[in-house]
């Protein structure tokens, strides 16, 4: 196993919000840990629950590879190929993926992709069994299930993130449609479910259904799948496994870049607000507008990839720090005690993802070289 010294970590306290401490002190470094391995346009590595053996790397165009943590190059193989139906390029392509919280009783998995459709470019969530070969115990895709189908304006900005919660129910993150500057005004729109966090059933209801406790359930203008809104591209985003809580970064205009920590029904401002500054300066003195926990500017980055809340043993001293970065500048931030501070910079990866392991370790993804990091204590 080959480690790649990419940088320690570096305290800035000009970073830190309200005079507050950062985390304390660490050296910290990137390990390749699963060389010679490499990904093609990696965006996103999940486990399935209860298998902490092997991980599942989606590769933009379509594809998801398989390999095992304990011999990475001997037991990589593609377990799934959408990319008949996927359309890919710039912020397109597979995007996000799911195991149901039961997936080893049900073998359900759920996609997250944009791909043609009648009216041009559309978003889909769809459902399939992902089940072993009696033979060669390799995952299987069947038959894809469409639950939702959203038609696109613009090829970027589709967020595509999706993830079962704490409580069971499968979230759904997507852009505001796209363009600069949310020419459409998806952002505040309750009618849409662009520039929203949605929030579905899946073991209820054709193809889906809506949880009672969803914020506007019985709101007449507004969709009921939405569970928060006002967001502009919200990437990446993670709940804590510790307390639930759901740490959401969404991708800014011009100047700012947002982490937003989400409650039922909140708005969180795009497109009146960028962060917690004006972007219509006359719309932008809503008080029902929920400001980010912390945001930089793009004199620091220019591109948020949102992180996990670190829950693992190897780095202690980062115990419930939320970790994130920028995947233009590669720089890598924690947030802990009210207080944002560097935790690499000049790290020349390009983050495409952060991910997570069964025990809490936290890894990075190489959008450029295929690499996946492990973030690690330094030696």
């Amino acid at each position: 196993m080959k480690n790649l010294l990419i940088g320690v970590l570096i305290w800035l306290l000009a970073g830190c919000l309200n005079g507050s401490s950062p985390p304390p002190n660490a050296r910290i470094m990137l390990e390749d840990v699963f060389a010679p391995l490499r990904f093609s346009a990696p965006v996103a590595m999940l486990q399935a629950p209860g298998d902490s053996d092997w991980f599942y790397v989606l590769e933009q165009a379509g594809t998801v590879q398989r390999f095992h943590r304990a011999s990475p190059a001997g037991t990589r193989a593609q377990v799934i190929d959408i990319r008949a139906r996927v359309d890919f390029d710039g912020e397109k392509g597979l995007l996000g993926m799911a195991f149901h919280p039961d997936y080893q009783t049900n073998h359900r998995v759920f996609l997250s992709y944009t791909g043609p459709c009648p009216e041009g470019l559309c978003s889909f969530i769809t459902e399939a069994a992902f089940i072993p070969d009696a033979q060669t115990k390799i995952p299987v895709l069947g038959a894809q299930k469409i639950l939702l189908q959203l038609k696109q304006p613009h090829p970027n900005h589709n967020g595509g993130q999706i993830a079962f919660g704490p409580d069971g129910k499968l979230y759904i993150g997507l852009g505001d449609g796209g363009s600069s500057g949310d020419p459409d005004k998806n952002g505040q729109n309750p009618n849409t479910l662009l520039g929203k966090l949605l929030r579905i059933d899946v073991d209820s209801g054709q193809p889906y259904a809506i949880p009672a406790d969803n914020p506007f359930v019985s709101n007449a203008n507004a969709r009921p799948e939405i569970y928060a809104y006002g967001l502009r591209n919200p990437w990446r985003w993670s709940f804590d496994r510790q307390t639930g809580e759901l740490w959401l970064a969404d991708v800014g205009q011009n100047q700012w870049e947002e982490v937003n920590l989400i409650t039922a029904g909140g708005n969180y401002g795009w497109n009146p607000r960028e962060g917690s500054h004006c972007y219509v300066e006359t719309a932008c003195n809503n008080p029902g507008f929920i400001d980010p926990v912390t945001e930089y500017s793009h004199d620091e980055g220019q591109s948020i990839t949102g992180g996990y809340v670190y829950r693992g043993a190897a780095l202690p001293q980062l115990e419930g720090t939320y970790i994130f970065g920028d995947f233009v500048s590669g720089t890598v931030w924690g947030y802990a005690n009210n207080a944002r501070s560097v935790l690499l910079n000049g790290t020349g990866v390009y983050i495409s993802s952060f991910a997570e392991d069964a025990s809490g370790e936290l890894y990075v993804l190489d959008y450029t070289s295929g690499r996946v990091l492990k973030i690690a204590a330094a030696r």
